[in-house]
């Protein structure tokens, strides 16, 4: 009777399980959803555009690069006269913003095809909608950014903006992979963001529009982890080994299209090809940056069990590789 209990214990406990998981699920999502009233920001009403201390001085030294951006931490950029940094700063703060914004309308619209299928009662529905309404207004501040920067930034290259409805569609036929690729893009800039502002950060305006977005950001990062965690357990076993390969492969492929300058940005900021090479990512200091970026990746993989001693070799083969942090937004060692 006794081997009956615990089998029938055993059984209770497997069950039960999930729907504890569930329940913590939901809770999370309530708790995001409940943040996102009661702490949000408007682009036009919580950045004073027109504050003396928010105008663009095309000649003030606080768009000098620091040694947190990869482009200023460059011999080649160092060496460069004052007004050229400079001007080569201002571009790259106004390129990151673009392709920032150009990422948020990816996002609205592959949660947009992925709602539609959403079930009645689903909370994940209404904090995406809270999400969405926050990324809204982080795509009019960051080109309202890039607008009084003066630097006609060129954005995203254009095989993204080609394929941006293929990308977006990825929302409704495989949201797993979807989600995985909006993190590519919010990881990295979201670690970019925090290096600056923990290095003193830039000018008022983006500092104050990178405080706004790390600031909402948190919650959409948190979200799209604990949505992995929840779905891919749903997974079968060949699916959840392609998932597994293009996990490091999506954040790779997405992580350039964010953080390396499209071909028409490097030359209107004037980068040789030579130094390019060396910025993205071949260089050792380059290729520690690009690593320590997803520590809070490899730290998600290693929970949904995706990064196992076969898919490590992937992971280093696109250089992503490295120890998982201990904590969301643990410090790296080169923005502490």
């Amino acid at each position: 009777m006794d081997a009956t209990v615990t089998s029938l214990e055993s059984r209770t406990r497997r069950t039960a399980a999930p729907a504890d998981a569930t329940a913590e699920y939901h809770a999370l999502l309530q708790r995001l959803s409940e943040a996102s009233v009661d702490k949000h920001f408007q682009a036009f009403k919580d950045i004073p555009w027109d504050s003396p201390e928010f105008a663009v001085d095309p000649d003030d030294t606080c768009f000098v690069l620091g040694e947190v951006d990869e482009i200023g931490a460059h011999p080649w950029y160092q060496s460069l006269p004052l007004e050229r940094q400079i001007e080569i700063g201002r571009y790259r703060y106004a390129q990151v913003a673009k392709v920032g914004l150009q990422f948020e309308q990816l996002l609205i619209a592959g949660v947009m095809n992925h709602l539609v299928w959403a079930r009645n009662g689903d909370p994940a529905f209404r904090y995406a909608m809270h999400e969405v309404t926050e990324e809204t207004h982080h795509i009019q501040m960051f080109q309202e950014g890039v607008n009084r920067l003066g630097a006609d930034a060129a954005g995203a290259p254009a095989y993204f903006k080609v394929l941006f409805p293929v990308l977006s569609s990825a929302g409704a036929w495989w949201p797993a992979l979807f989600f995985t690729g909006i993190l590519a893009g919010e990881e990295p800039i979201d670690h970019l963001q925090k290096s600056i502002m923990r290095h003193g950060g830039s000018h008022p305006m983006v500092d104050r529009i990178m405080q706004i977005h790390i600031a909402e950001e948190a919650r959409h990062i948190s979200f799209a982890h604990e949505w992995l965690k929840h779905e891919l357990p749903k997974m079968g076993p060949i699916q959840r080994t392609a998932f597994a390969a293009l996990f490091p492969v999506v954040m790779r492929v997405l992580c350039d299209v964010i953080m390396v300058p499209s071909r028409q940005a490097r030359r209107d900021m004037g980068i040789p090809r030579s130094v390019a090479r060396e910025i993205w990512w071949s260089s050792e200091p380059s290729g520690r940056l690009l690593r320590e970026m997803f520590g809070d990746v490899r730290m998600l993989a290693d929970e949904l069990a995706i990064r196992g001693p076969v898919m490590k070799r992937l992971w280093r083969l696109m250089g992503i590789d490295g120890r998982p942090s201990r904590f969301r937004a643990e410090p790296s060692r080169l923005s502490a």
